[in-house]
């Protein structure tokens, strides 16, 4: 199905050909039909599907049809994270390029002056994370009265993330769900997601679009077995063979992506860090980095598995393996986007490996598996020293007498307070050299005669 066959307003369809898009992909042509009629939907998709455009065509040609003054927000999309926010906002102004409509994304760990003016300035579309839109709610800054469009994005992560509560707040503030049209797309549609479907939105219809198989189709996926201090030299040698040009590789702690980073680039391979901790105007700045050809390698954790639209991925490489099924799908649907061909690598070690029969039940489907050769294995490398943990980082401080030392031997802890013990003087002189100490003799008792003790007993009764 072509865009132009459906009945999207012309200012939509010269933004969307500005895009390059002239297909509609299944989610879009099983969701669009229903969509553009103002009916409510609850959709699921793989990643990499199609998912935004979807209800940005929806949500574009709602507001042109009931045109009202500007100043209030009309439309609010809520997303798990930053970096899907700010892929959103990008997406949304180029497709609604013609339409004339304001769009701010909201988030945290930036400006906060600078969002709160654009905020009292006027926006018609509203992009953002529930932590910040919930700070400039109670502040009165703007006002959900007037909402005629709710997107709900990546539903699930929301649940995993924790952020239900303060989504159940948000949508609270909004107008009664039959005089607005609520969308939600997810990767999933579990239990959870649909009974928060059933609560606030309006009899929605359920469209699910899941392939044969759960990953992408020109996603080129291999398994390598490797023991925990062979990682690092196998991942070495398959950089050096297979020269990525553009290649992420994902972690699961922000530790071990650290020594992972310092290791790369000691041994010629420029690459950063994006996880939870960088500031997020930093992180903006690596992908920016990373996407205009910049910065040939990306480090992430999970943060950066969902919504991220990066050309040109040509390689993905779980450094680890992920514990949840789902990350896995995510994370090698970095690659492989708008019809491009891409690789995803996984190293299994032996932690790894436990989670591995989880996953190949979850994609339904067997991981081919290679075996690297001795040669591929880079032994002269240069090691570098493992970031220390917090807790180590604490004992470092100055004044401390634990301090950096290489022994780390136990400290001597100081006894705590009992009452004082009051050493008894000698009762006996000391022996002399030679002398053996004679034990006491044990005295009997003296009991008195029988007709005494009646005697005794008498006159104590007496």
């Amino acid at each position: 199905m072509r865009f132009n066959e459906l009945p999207i307003p012309e200012l939509v369809l010269r933004g969307i050909a500005d895009a390059g898009f002239n297909e509609c992909t299944p989610i879009q042509e099983q969701t669009l039909p229903t969509t553009l009629t103002g009916t409510d939907i609850a959709g699921q998709a793989q990643t990499g599907t199609g998912k935004t455009a979807a209800f940005l065509i929806s949500l574009f040609t709602r507001l042109l049809a009931n045109s009202k003054p500007a100043g209030r927000p009309r439309a609010l999309i809520l997303a798990p994270t930053r970096e899907l926010v700010v892929q959103i906002e990008a997406d949304a102004k180029q497709l609604g390029a013609h339409c004339g409509f304001a769009v701010q994304a909201i988030y945290g760990g930036v400006d906060y002056m600078k969002q709160k003016n654009a905020l009292l300035d006027g926006a018609d579309i509203i992009v953002g994370t529930p932590g910040r839109l919930i700070d400039y709610l109670k502040q009165k800054i703007y006002s959900l009265k007037d909402i005629e469009v709710l997107v709900i994005d990546e539903a699930d992560r929301m649940f995993d993330l924790g952020f239900i509560a303060d989504l159940r707040f948000i949508l609270r503030k909004l107008p009664p769900f039959e005089k607005r049209q609520n969308l939600m797309f997810s990767a999933t549609l579990n239990p959870r997601v649909m009974e928060l479907a059933y609560e606030f939105m309006n009899s929605p219809t359920k469209v699910s679009v899941t392939p044969e198989t759960m990953t992408a189709e020109r996603v080129e996926q291999v398994l390598f077995h490797c023991s925990r201090k062979e990682k690092f030299s196998l991942l070495l040698g398959l950089l050096r063979r297979d020269g990525m040009a553009r290649t992420m590789i994902f972690m699961n702690t922000k530790r071990e992506a650290e020594h992972l980073h310092n290791l790369l680039n000691a041994n010629g391979f420029p690459c950063k860090v994006i996880s939870g901790d960088v500031e997020q105007r930093k992180r903006m700045k690596i992908l920016d980095d990373f996407k205009d050809g910049t910065l040939p390698i990306l480090i992430a954790t999970d943060v950066a598995s969902r919504g991220l639209h990066i050309d040109g991925v040509t390689h993905v490489i779980n450094y680890d393996l992920p514990q949840d099924c789902e990350d896995y799908v995510h994370r090698i649907g970095r690659t492989a986007r708008a019809g491009a061909d891409g690789k995803a690598i996984s190293l299994a070690d032996e932690d790894g490996a436990f989670f591995l029969e989880a996953i190949e039940e979850y994609i339904k489907a067997k991981i081919p598996t290679e075996w690297a050769d001795d040669e591929l294995y880079v032994l002269d490398y240069v090691r570098t020293a493992r970031p220390k943990r917090v807790q180590d980082l604490k004992r470092d401080k100055p004044g401390d007498k634990r301090g950096n030392d290489k022994s780390r031997r136990p400290v001597a802890r100081p006894l705590k307070k009992t009452a004082a013990v009051v050493a008894k003087p000698a009762t006996t002189a000391p022996l002399a050299e030679g002398e053996i100490k004679k034990k006491p003799r044990r005295r009997k008792k003296k009991t008195a005669p029988a007709g005494d003790q009646t005697a005794a007993k008498v006159n104590e009764q007496v």
